[in-house]
């Protein structure tokens, strides 16, 4: 058979199997597999170096469908060249329980690298895998020994260049020169609304261009040997990240074809019937997988075999020749924390206080600087704020690939998607600060985070009106609650400068997204020979000081800076003759998930409790009861220096004292805070 012969049946192969996935669904978006499968084609099959059998080899070239609403494409072209997905699956698409889900999912499907969907994520998360690469190109290979040398592939559509975080991240990419990156455009013209000139007129090539892309061009996206090419050409630009800007027809072949109507919802048996005629196929059976194809698609193995296999030839001998550095790569890939490096994580007495959470934060990043050489970070623009520089490490540039502070700029949402590739690309923790009122602007991805269970730690600073004169634009009262809110996210908030110690070992160790969320002002530090600090914080609360004789009669609890402002209405009212419990609560979900008997006795039912916390009041019933009071701040702020915001919103110890006599005197209730 003709070689021009089979690669049209193969692209055919893939679209039909999108598209025979989406309709027997009856949901799903057959656009972009009818439009894109020559370029996915002939970017797997000629470019892309990768193992089905073997797909978390850490050699291999990353690809990312950004536009993720493709996902049919992406699950055909895995099931083709042999990765561990059936064609029963591909039957399944969408359905409860399949491996095939709507749009693809990092940790479901062997093959699938980042979780996309959301547009313009994955061509962030893409931007991070390729930092990652040159980053652990420079610190671990060593000259003869490329062990990490691969590329990140990306197909982006219209939609995602029209999304805020593409832009920011494609600014970022084009001044870090990351020449192994190389996204593919599926440049159709069309959008959900309608055809993209309705909102979407900029010169895309030229915006890439002035960001410092290299971009080529594509005019008919069915030209296999145009987009072989260019792909060629993008391969040999090193200095800067590739756009191919490659022509499409959404629906390719169907009577929808450059259309809105091709876009997210199936052909029907009309419109599939004419436009398998139109391209040469044949009705039945479906999910059809001609011989010929299936046999060129299958020789992925072997060349993901072999390419494998002399990489790993490779890393023997390097074991051979350079045993230590050989060592220290295999720590790292592999995400093996280096024996001790915790060992000078700081401790703190009383006389080194007060001090904020955010100093005590850089100082154990000084610390973890020189023990812990995956860690890697920087801020949006706010460094010198968010105390979030490694000491004694060089900026990571164009110039300088082995450098461990990252310079973001001001782009929140960008920051927060490079971080998710480089926890997905592997050998390196990242972590990113910003100030917390701005997590707003990192939301999408820091959910993806949590969707995806990637390790990235955000440093938020800042964390409340406390902040003062900036005003209420700068003064966040709902951010925790909303990250809390969010579903395999770890929020810490720590009450002084070693539990933020405690914190980051936690942050650390668990393998999860988390977020450590710090004071710009002073705090006093906890006597860590009062208080049981390193056994509670790692149970996400724990009884912090308890009155010196027979049970309380209310129970304050409290995070971060309010937990000193909660020790002080202790005092309050053990002078009135109150004896009262506090509680420190960093962690709510790591406190949700101690055993029962454990929350009920550090939050007993039948003691009336109240909460005091610089945020919204919003969800502190779970703790405290119906009946029971929360201090906290249910408007906007207010610029005025700290103390008196604070003292104006009643963040005080009085008026947590006053709130804990009502708390008392309602206590008439039998719904008194019962751990749920």
């Amino acid at each position: 058979m003709a070689a021009a012969e089979l690669d049209r049946i193969c692209v055919n192969t893939l679209r039909f199997l999108a598209v025979d996935s989406v309709e027997k669904a009856n949901s799903g978006h057959p656009g972009l597999p009818l439009g894109a499968a020559p370029m996915a084609y002939v970017l797997w099959d000629r470019f892309l170096r990768h193992n089905p059998a073997d797909p978390r080899w850490p050699n291999r070239d990353r690809f990312i469908l950004s536009a993720g609403h493709g996902s049919a494409l992406l699950y055909a072209l895995l099931h083709v060249t042999g990765y561990d997905l059936s064609l029963e699956e591909l039957q399944r698409f969408r359905q409860w329980g399949s491996r095939t889900p709507g749009h693809p999912e990092y940790g479901v499907v062997p093959g699938v690298e980042a979780t996309t969907g959301p547009l313009g994520q994955g061509f962030a998360m893409g931007v991070g895998m390729a930092i990652a690469e040159r980053h652990l190109a420079s610190t671990l290979n060593r000259d003869g020994w490329p062990l990490v040398d691969h590329y990140t592939y990306g197909i982006v559509s219209d939609g995602d260049l029209m999304e805020g975080i593409a832009s920011e991240a494609a600014s970022l990419a084009g001044h870090l020169g990351l020449g192994k990156l190389i996204y593919l455009y599926d440049d159709n013209l069309v959008s959900l609304e309608g055809p993209t000139s309705w909102a979407f007129t900029e010169d895309v090539p030229g915006r890439f261009e002035s960001y410092g892309w290299q971009v080529l061009r594509v005019e008919d996206g069915n030209d296999l040997d145009a987009i072989d090419a260019a792909l060629r050409a993008a391969q040999a630009d090193t200095r800067h990240p590739s756009l191919v800007c490659v022509r499409t027809h959404i629906g390719y072949g169907s009577p929808v074809q450059d259309t809105r109507e091709a876009h997210g919802e199936p052909l029907g048996p009309a419109r599939l019937k004419a436009t398998k005629e139109k391209l040469g196929w044949p009705l039945e059976p479906t999910f059809w997988i001609p011989p010929e194809a299936r046999a060129h698609f299958r020789m992925a193995l072997d060349r993901g075999r072999t390419w494998q296999s002399e990489w790993e030839s490779l890393r023997t001998r390097f074991r051979s020749q350079e045993p230590a550095a050989a060592r220290a790569f295999e720590a790292q890939i592999s995400g093996e924390l280096p024996t001790g490096w915790d060992a000078g994580l700081p401790a703190f007495r009383p006389t080194d206080g007060p001090i904020a959470t955010r100093d005590a934060s850089q100082r154990v990043l000084a610390a973890l600087s020189s023990r812990l050489p995956a860690l890697v970070g920087g801020a949006a623009d706010l460094s010198p704020s968010t105390k979030t520089v490694l000491p004694g490490t060089p900026d990571f540039g164009a110039n300088e690939r082995g450098g461990r502070n990252f310079h973001f700029g001001v782009r929140e949402h960008a920051m927060a998607g490079v971080l998710n590739g480089i926890a997905l690309h592997g050998g390196l923790l990242p972590y990113g600060g910003t100030f917390l009122v701005f997590s707003d602007y990192a939301r999408g991805a820091v959910r993806l985070a949590a969707l995806q269970k990637t390790h990235v730690i955000f440093v938020f600073t800042h964390d409340s009106i406390a902040m003062g004169e900036d005003g209420p634009t700068h003064q966040p009262v709902e951010h925790l609650l909303s990250l809390r809110s969010i579903p395999e996210f770890t929020v810490y908030r720590p009450a002084d400068a070693n539990e933020t110690s405690a914190a980051w070992r936690l942050a650390v160790t668990r393998s999860e997204p988390a977020a450590l969320v710090l004071t710009r002002q002073k705090v006093p530090v906890l006597d860590p020979a009062v208080y049981p600090i390193a056994e509670g914080v790692p149970r996400g609360g724990y009884i912090l000081s308890d009155p010196p004789a027979g049970p309380p009669h209310v129970i304050l609890i409290a995070t971060g800076s309010e937990v000193s402002v909660a020790l002080e209405a202790q005092r309050k009212l053990a002078g009135l003759g109150t004896p009262s419990r506090v509680v420190s609560l960093p962690s709510w979900r790591l406190f949700d998930e101690q055993p029962p008997s454990y929350r009920a006795a550090v939050l007993p039912p039948g003691i009336p409790k109240v909460s005091v916390e610089a945020g919204v009041t919003l969800g502190w019933s779970r703790y405290v009861g119906s009946n029971g009071r929360s201090v906290g701040v249910d408007r906007f702020g207010a610029s005025a220096p700290g103390p008196v915001v604070l003292r104006e919103l009643g963040i005080t110890p009085d008026h947590v004292v006053e709130c804990a006599q009502n708390a008392i005197a309602a206590n008439g209730s039998d719904d008194h805070g019962t751990p749920h």
